[in-house]
């Protein structure tokens, strides 16, 4: 099956020369700003990207423009050393800064009553696919205004899974510190914490560590969702243990037929992923109410990829990434417990189904 990922991952990946900002605009086209926040250690000539090395936290602002026939969900990119800003992701502008700049200009940007939101990827990811990534999610859920993008030291290959759990336990002092900064600065509602993968194990780790410091208050700031984690059921379990419940409860977006945590799972001797729980199981919604999360099948969202790793993506191009207990598309599902989401009935009021009645429960 790794073999299988591998292969079918094999399609020419943006590099480097895609972070080189190119002077224009295309008619129709948006601009969105990232801010990137990053431990990888630079790679190459100036003004080009960061590769796999590990080094101390930098922070830097994007422009990318969104072509105007963007399809929800996906990046476009062409194949070709030539940026086309009518059809492809582009980078128009970068700029550098330091600590004090980061935390300005986010305060400077949230202080029109913008959301924040932090992406935080998972394994196999260069800094280039991840920083278009969040233009992506940022495009199409409007409602995070200020994307930020918490970018660890991914060697972004297939074949080196072992190498990246080492890189992402690396990464935990920095999305401290990058969280610490974000929650000190006043802005109106929740800032959103997404991480997907092995970001997700992260995103636990990290809070885990700021209730063991007793810093209830920066942990209130957050509204959490993890997208297919690549987390061993246990050791989660251990994790809200400590983190205890949420407000709003903590999220966690799940498809069983995910082939990429199929491999997780054969690669950490056959540990059952949480990404890839069977919401059929009789004493999911228990344990999820007793823990005081929710889990959401979003199967029926149409993967991009044979890994069908990608959901997420497809997923909040359909809801706002808010899921608070008002306004937010969870709303009506603002408890613990396991819930199917319905794609096709996602333009409705309700596309969300308590697990056990969408599988022909009581």
């Amino acid at each position: 099956m790794l073999v299988g990922l591998t292969i079918g991952g094999c399609a020419t990946r943006p590099g480097d020369d895609a972070l080189v900002p190119t002077l224009g605009a295309a008619q129709g086209a948006r601009d969105v700003k990232v801010l990137v926040a990053t431990d990888r250690a630079p790679d190459g000539a100036q003004n080009r990207g960061y590769g796999s090395g590990r080094a101390t936290l930098r922070y830097e602002e994007l422009t990318i423009s969104v072509p105007p026939g963007h399809k929800p969900g996906a990046i476009e990119w062409t194949e070709t050393t030539a940026k086309d800003l009518s059809r492809s992701f582009v980078v128009t502008r970068r700029r550098a800064l330091d600590e004090d700049g980061f935390r300005q200009t986010v305060a400077s940007r949230v202080g029109n009553g913008a959301s924040a939101g932090v992406f935080v990827h998972g394994y196999n990811y260069t800094l280039t696919e991840a920083v278009f990534r969040v233009a992506q999610l940022s495009a199409d859920a409007p409602s995070v205004t200020v994307p930020v993008l918490f970018s660890w030291p991914s060697e972004a290959a297939v074949a080196l899974y072992v190498s990246d759990r080492d890189a992402v336990t690396y990464a935990r002092d920095d999305l401290a510190r990058v969280l610490s900064i974000l929650g000190g600065i006043r802005m109106k509602g929740k800032i959103i914490l997404a991480g997907h993968s092995m970001g997700a194990w992260l995103v636990m780790e990290t809070l885990r560590q700021f209730r063991l410091e007793g810093r209830q208050r920066l942990i209130d700031r957050f509204e959490v969702a993890l997208a297919a984690p690549d987390i061993d059921v246990d050791v989660f379990r251990r994790q809200l243990a400590v983190l205890g419940p949420l407000d709003p409860p903590l999220t966690v977006l799940v498809a069983k037929d995910d082939r990429a945590l199929q491999v997780s799972r054969g690669l950490t001797g056959g540990r059952q992923r949480v990404g890839a729980v069977d919401v059929d199981e009789p004493r999911l919604a228990e344990i999820a109410r007793q823990e005081g999360f929710r889990v959401v099948d979003i199967s029926s969202v149409e993967a991009s990829d044979g890994a069908r790793h990608d959901r997420f993506f497809g997923f909040a191009a359909m809801q706002p990434l808010t899921m608070a207990k008002e306004g937010g598309p969870l709303g009506e599902i603002g408890r613990a417990g396991a819930f199917v989401f319905n794609s096709a009935g996602a333009a409705v009021a309700a596309p969300f189904t308590l697990a056990g009645r969408a599988l022909g429960g009581t």
